[in-house]
């Protein structure tokens, strides 16, 4: 047995013998100092959507948006079809209540092939709100549309489509400069080359997901306008899968110097592409920060607290710290104990945001439909 499954193994033995979300950490980790996990909502809305995958927190009071209050995005609709859900929900932490903030339709003739939102999603200062959508007409790749970035005003109101050969598939969290006139989203694309999930046994990986600069500008009284994006990232894999739809680099995270951070999920890595604010050609897969050890298919990236990067596993219940600039993962914290998953958790986690504070974070454990806090 290998030292990463040794570990693995040690950590789900604590899970286990039932030590609520222990802390496989360093007493100086953040991980180590959230000892609670607390159910703040369902995510579930009138009409049945489920599958919660983007989480962000509002920064401002505007409209139906409230300070504060957590924006979860639905992949599914009320059948659970994967990439048929088109719901953002809003809930407030302190009242545990959930209201509907934008509904679209399926079927939205402007975004190819209809409407099923990710984790693409980001909440701007100015009041928009931009969230990305790969569809499918029934629940598999094999009818995946290209999909696009849908806009929303700060009543939920559609604002506006984009779309762009660029774009195809935009699926992970952004990670978001904000300048409140103008914006930089980064977005992760999986969706070149899928095609349908064989009937039996894994379907090949494809090496051409892609993550992309978007210039964003907001006039006043005006809706925002994107520019050309550009491809600062390429070479990733992708790969349809039956259980989880499409599996692809999923997180991003800002970095020093104009770089960005990359969750690769199926290199079970992540890496680094510099220069991603300004380079005007793509990295490649850029230069690996960390693999393996607690990583287990990493999904949603974050910026910390401090230096420190966050991700969620997708093949267990695990929250993993990590401090890019030793290349070195420091804390893992089992947050999804749930045994009807093997490992425990497996398959649950996706979206990520820090608490305003920064004493802890919300997600999402997609298979009981609820945003928790880590705290």
């Amino acid at each position: 047995m290998t030292t990463r499954h040794l570990l693995s193994a040690a950590v789900s033995l604590l899970a286990l013998a039932g030590l609520s979300g222990a802390a496989f950490a360093g007493d100086a980790s953040f991980l180590a100092g959230l000892k609670r996990r607390s159910t703040v909502s369902t995510t579930v809305p009138a009409n049945g959507d489920q599958n919660p995958y983007a989480v962000a927190v509002s920064p401002i009071t505007s409209g139906k948006l409230v300070q504060g209050d957590v924006l979860v995005s639905n992949f599914n609709n009320d059948g659970n079809l994967q990439g048929a859900g088109g719901t953002l929900v809003s809930i407030n932490p302190a009242t545990k209540s959930l209201s509907l903030f934008a509904s679209v339709p399926r079927t939205l003739e402007r975004c190819p092939g209809g409407v099923g939102l990710t984790t693409a999603m980001a909440v701007l200062r100015s009041g928009w709100v931009i969230v990305g959508s790969l569809p499918s007409r029934d629940g598999t790749t094999a009818t995946k549309g290209q999909g696009c970035l849908l806009v929303f005003d700060h009543d939920g109101n559609l604002a506006d489509v984009w779309t762009d050969p660029k774009i195809d598939g935009p699926w992970g969290n952004m990670a978001v400069i904000d300048k409140g006139d103008s914006a930089t989203l980064f977005i992760s694309n999986a969706g070149f080359g899928v095609g349908a999930p064989p009937k039996n046994g894994a379907a090949p990986v494809v090496t051409k997901a892609t993550v992309v600069r978007v210039p964003v500008t907001i006039p006043a009284g005006g809706k925002p306008v994107h520019g050309a994006p550009v491809v600062v990232a390429d070479g990733f894999g992708e790969q349809a899968d039956k259980s989880v739809f499409i599996i692809g680099p999923t997180g991003i995270a800002l970095g020093p110097n104009g770089s960005i951070y990359v969750s690769d999920a199926l290199g079970n890595r992540v890496v680094q592409i510099p220069d991603a604010l300004t380079r005007t050609e793509s990295a490649g897969t850029g230069v690996e920060i960390t693999r393996d050890g607690f990583l287990n298919r990493p999904l949603a990236l974050i910026n910390g607290p401090g230096d420190t990067l966050l991700t969620t596993n997708g093949l267990d219940g695990r929250a993993v710290e990590i401090d890019p600039a030793a290349h070195k993962q420091v804390a893992a914290q089992w947050i999804d104990v749930d045994k009807a998953q093997q490992p425990p958790g497996s398959g649950d986690l996706f979206g990520l945001a820090l608490t305003p504070d920064k004493k802890g974070f919300y997600y999402v454990e997609d298979d009981v439909n609820t945003l928790v806090l880590a705290h």
